[in-house]
């Protein structure tokens, strides 16, 4: 290498090597902070889902909502043995469905 090449090679600034480090630390705390943040209006969709279909008592319901590192969990236990069917469930295919609520909600059926 001669001098002239030593002198005048286009080096790697280091400035714009931290400014671009800063931006991929930026996006993925950006992106790990505003994920979660959807997880309690899903909470309650999926209640209100189940209480839909089910006459539940708030003391049959368990939710858990976890985060560990990078991950979040949102852990919905429904305890299905007391559960009673909705007299009248939901619209489907034009007419409600009507149901018999002395018989506990089953799993699957």
């Amino acid at each position: 290498m001669s001098i002239l090449e030593r002198l005048f090679r286009k080096r790697n600034d280091s400035a714009s090597v931290a400014k671009e480090r800063l931006q991929i630390v930026l996006a993925h705390e950006r992106a790990s902070r505003t994920a979660p943040d959807f997880l309690p209006l899903l909470q309650k969709e999926l209640l209100s889902v189940i209480a839909k279909y089910l006459e539940v008592d708030d003391e049959m319901i368990k939710i858990a909502l976890e985060k560990a590192g990078e991950v979040s969990v949102l852990e919905i236990n429904v305890e299905l043995d007391k559960a009673r069917v909705k007299k009248t469930l939901p619209v489907v295919g034009g007419e409600a469905k009507s149901t018999d609520t002395t018989k506990p909600a089953t799993v699957g059926a």
